[in-house]
């Protein structure tokens, strides 16, 4: 099934996807690689506050490469998403809604997911330029001194992604391979 989805990703709208659907995300994500996610389990310990609203956000692990005169944003594809899972079910366990990038995640990361009634997108390897075509506005919003991997807030209009693991725990990299094994 085919959806688009303007954000934030509540509770509700995530609970209609299913793992396999397509999605056309539209409105803002934030982008956050490892280094990012680590300083922000630091300013979490250390009682302060995320650099931006994490209820109800996607993040969106990319490092995007400089832009090119007159564009907002150069190649923006996704990296590998296990990278993240040390530090993802404390962002999930506070509301963090959706995650996007490549590669399969930890038992534990699926388990917070289905408990915070998330949503984990796969978007296309080796598809950068076509995917920053979709993001119209970007600004750092943290984390300068990264460089391509500081905290961006991102506007997406029609950001195509596919739902690997939906909120109920589904994945697709393991339903996916059972109907293939099923079908030969």
């Amino acid at each position: 099934m085919e959806h688009r989805i303007t954000l934030p990703l509540t509770r509700e709208k995530a609970s209609v996807l299913n793992a396999g659907d397509m999605v056309y995300l539209s409105g803002v994500i934030y982008t956050a690689r490892d280094a990012a996610h680590k300083r922000f389990v630091e300013l979490l310990d250390a009682g302060a506050s995320l650099p931006f609203p994490i209820e109800d956000a996607v993040i969106y692990y990319v490092g995007p490469t400089p832009a090119a005169p007159g564009q907002v944003i150069g190649s923006a594809g996704p990296t590998t998403s296990y990278r993240m899972d040390a530090y993802a079910p404390r962002l999930l366990g506070l509301g963090l809604r959706g995650m996007i990038g490549k590669g399969k995640r930890s038992a534990e990361v699926a388990s917070a997911m289905l408990n915070a009634g998330a949503v984990y997108f796969g978007a296309i390897g080796g598809a950068g330029a076509l995917l920053g075509d979709c993001i119209k506005a970007a600004e750092i919003v943290a984390f300068e001194d990264l460089g391509t991997e500081a905290v961006r807030r991102l506007t997406v209009a029609d950001f195509p992604a596919a739902v690997i693991i939906d909120s109920r725990g589904e994945n697709l990299y393991l339903t996916g391979r059972e109907r293939y094994l099923k079908s030969l």
